[in-house]
């Protein structure tokens, strides 16, 4: 293939355009391993590229995609030989470097990791980085000690990427979850068919104002920040933690250090972007093994072509899809 499609993205004046093109290997942000790419997803922020509603990339021109799935074409990192199945996440996808809504996509080898023996292409991006954001904030809040008999966690955005597989991960876990959402009407099958034990309307759930609420929740993962991660604060139990993934309420956090110093909470704080290495390997060698979703095919929405991108992508800003979408390339 000696010129493939691709969805870029450029920037005209202070307008950003997104277009189909035709590209070549040379037009690509340099790299070790060129991947055919079978599967792609999409993300929040895939949608604000596409859409042009923010600008997460910090170079213009880019190809689109912040992840990717499919078979090493050639490489010059003797760690990969062409045939071999990789999926890349994250690192600087679709933001630095061109990213994977295309046919073709040529990245760092440090980028790569191999298909864990567990998942297909496809179910590696029904995950994406939706996915091993989840499963990032999960091992952070396991290795401080969170524990089901600490009490339940608490996933708030829990009918989004990160949230819909947060959930079957802390339930494989041996997790009770609660999933705040303020589409409780709509969303309540959809969250149940997830294994949501409690689901709490985020509209009229009052969290408190004191400095310390009663302590209910044993922990949470949070994809909002704003009021309601401030709230969390004031209801964590002792020594319990919460993972802060997103910011799809507000960018601000005001809040006071009493949870902190007496009841011990941990903040902490989670980036899918840069990660070590190992962390990553890690990670998706459990979403691959005993904490991948039982109901996988659950969370995909749809399974799409890349001509129906941007539809989709207008969709996800408009805040009216429930589950992934899927982008089936090769």
């Amino acid at each position: 293939m000696t010129r493939f499609r691709a969805l870029r993205v450029h920037q005209v004046e202070k307008t950003l355009l997104s277009k189909f093109e035709d590209l070549s290997i040379d037009d690509l942000t340099p790299g070790e391993v060129v991947v055919r790419v079978a599967y792609s997803c999409l993300n929040f922020k895939d949608a604000l590229a596409v859409t042009g509603k923010s600008r997460i990339m910090r170079a213009m021109p880019r190809v689109a995609g912040i992840d990717l799935s499919g078979t090493v074409e050639s490489s010059s990192d003797p760690a990969y030989k062409k045939g071999d199945e990789v999926l890349v996440t994250g690192c600087n996808l679709g933001e630095l470097l061109d990213g994977g809504l295309a046919e073709m996509a040529r990245v760092p080898a440090s980028a790569v990791v191999p298909l864990p023996k567990g998942l297909s292409l496809h179910d590696a991006m029904a995950l994406g980085t939706a996915g091993f954001t989840a499963g990032l904030g999960v091992k952070r809040m396991l290795e401080n000690h969170q524990a089901p008999e600490l009490g339940p966690i608490v996933v708030t955005g829990p009918t989004g990427g990160v949230g819909s597989i947060a959930i079957q991960i802390f339930k494989r876990c041996g997790f009770e979850v609660i999933a705040l959402t303020g589409k409780k009407a709509a969303a309540e099958d959809y969250l149940r068919k997830l294994g949501a034990d409690q689901i709490e309307d985020r509209t009229t759930l009052d969290l408190g104002k004191k400095p310390l609420e009663a302590a209910r929740f044993g922990g949470a993962l949070d994809n909002l920040g704003g009021e309601t991660l401030a709230g969390l604060t004031r209801n964590i139990r002792q020594w319990g933690t919460i993972a802060s993934i997103g910011l799809a309420q507000s960018h601000e956090l005001t809040t006071t250090v009493m949870p902190f110093i007496l009841r011990g909470v941990s903040l902490l704080g989670i980036n899918s972007v840069e990660v070590p290495r190992e962390w990553r390997l890690d990670v998706w060698n459990k979403l691959a093994g005993d904490w991948k979703p039982k109901n996988l095919s659950d969370i995909v929405r749809r399974t799409i072509t890349l001509d129906e991108v941007p539809a989709a992508c207008a969709e996800l800003m408009a805040s009216s899809v429930q589950g992934r979408y899927v982008v089936k390339i090769g």
